[in-house]
């Protein structure tokens, strides 16, 4: 069973949810901004995603040396309370009733831009349980972007070709800079299939490359820009490429507007791209924040993904949290969620196996406290499914 949520913001919060086999049957219930401002706005401050004027620097340090998510006791806190805050209670009693005849609903979420931060699987619904605990959640991606008339759904072929992109070197960007290396200790599994800290990974190689691919791995950075479409990846890509970013130095970003329309200025081409799609970068899901929701995401669902899944807020890299979190284990934790993240774009189902990875980090969370499977990376993580419009599957075409 399916429920599609979506919340809107309008002064105060509007949800409104639907059952996919009961569509002519919506619920609609409004919460006073007063009755979630608060809950936000300190969950807003517990990820190191930055506030606004904040340095990124600084946001790491805020959330990273003192905050909530390296703290399990406060976290649990502070989602129980996000959970009582957004979870309407007549949706609660609707899922509540699935479960109890063994049923695991699958709920769909469509978040306004004051809720693009909140972390549905992670929400605190009783002691010890996380929502991911029972329910399967993915983004439900906005009916303009999913069921666009020139969109075409690209198929799966779980034989088919994975291009992967992991931390690419940036020109003009030292090890040391804000563009540098993300995986310190890269899993040998990724250099083995993909390659690590490659200098020839541009736009013009990546494009017909995805075109031909049934999976796209990218780990490196993302950055935001004034409004979604400048969202932007960081590729091996030189100044001289053409592009709609101005240069950054010797490097010039791709944005997601040059997914959609194509890189090259002098006419329209938007991108292919493959059915799987897996953005792990710093926010790089953060199409929701704007009003008018775009970005990575909807780039890769516009040009043919099917599964998408990227990140809500900043990914801390692992040399970051050993040296911003006391106490912090030596053991990796970012190159071993690229792996999890990995092998669930394998499995048949992306949402389902994601969710099953996100369920063992949240049980082991709530008993030990490890501070490993802190929400702080697993709960980064969502993915978006966005099928053919009308059928749930993806679109045959090759």
């Amino acid at each position: 069973m399916t429920v599609q949520l979506k919340l809107v913001d309008a002064g105060d919060l509007y949800l409104s949810w639907r059952w996919e086999h009961e569509p002519a049957t919506p619920r609609v219930q409004v919460i006073p901004r007063e009755l979630v401002r608060d809950v936000l706005d300190e969950w807003a401050a517990a990820v190191p995603s930055p506030l606004p004027g904040e340095p990124a620097g600084h946001a790491l340090r805020r959330a990273l040396t003192d905050g909530p998510l390296v703290d399990s006791a406060r976290e649990q806190d502070l989602a129980t309370r996000l959970a009582a805050a957004l979870v309407p209670g007549k949706l609660a009693v609707e899922l509540n009733s699935w479960l109890a005849r063994g049923v695991r609903p699958h709920l769909r979420v469509q978040s306004s831009p004051s809720t693009a931060l909140v972390p549905w699987e992670a929400l605190r619904v009783d002691d010890g349980v996380r929502a991911v605990h029972d329910l399967d959640i993915s983004v439900l991606p906005p009916a303009t972007v999913a069921n666009a008339q020139a969109r075409r759904v690209t198929r799966f072929d779980p034989h088919g070709t994975v291009v992967g992109v992991v931390d690419p070197k940036v020109p003009g960007f030292p090890d040391d800079s804000d563009l540098g290396p993300v995986l310190t200790d890269a899993p040998r599994e990724l250099v083995e299939a993909y390659g690590v800290r490659r200098d020839d990974v541009d736009r013009d190689h990546l494009e017909p490359a995805l075109a031909a691919a049934a999976r796209f791995l990218y780990v490196g950075h993302v950055t935001t820009g004034d409004h979604g479409l400048d969202a932007r990846m960081h590729l091996s890509c030189t100044a001289d490429t053409t592009g709609r970013a101005a240069p950054l130095g010797a490097h010039r970003p791709l944005t997601a507007a040059d997914i959609v329309l194509g890189h090259r200025p002098d006419r329209v081409r938007p991108w292919r791209v493959p059915a799987r799609v897996a953005l792990v970068a710093c926010e790089s899901g953060g199409d929701l924040r704007f009003a008018e929701p775009a970005g990575l995401v909807t780039a890769m669902v516009h040009g043919g993904a099917e599964h998408v899944t990227a990140t809500r807020w900043t990914l801390p890299t692992d040399a970051g949290l050993r040296r911003l979190v006391p106490g912090f284990p030596a053991t990796p934790v970012l190159g071993p969620a690229v792996l999890a993240i990995d092998a669930a774009h394998r499995a048949p189902n992306p949402v389902t196996a994601l969710n099953e990875w996100q369920r063992a980090a949240a049980s082991r969370w709530e008993k030990t406290g490890d501070l490993t499977c802190s929400p702080l990376v697993w709960a980064a993580f969502t993915t978006t499914w966005a099928p053919e419009a009308g059928t749930g599957r993806a679109t045959r075409t090759p």
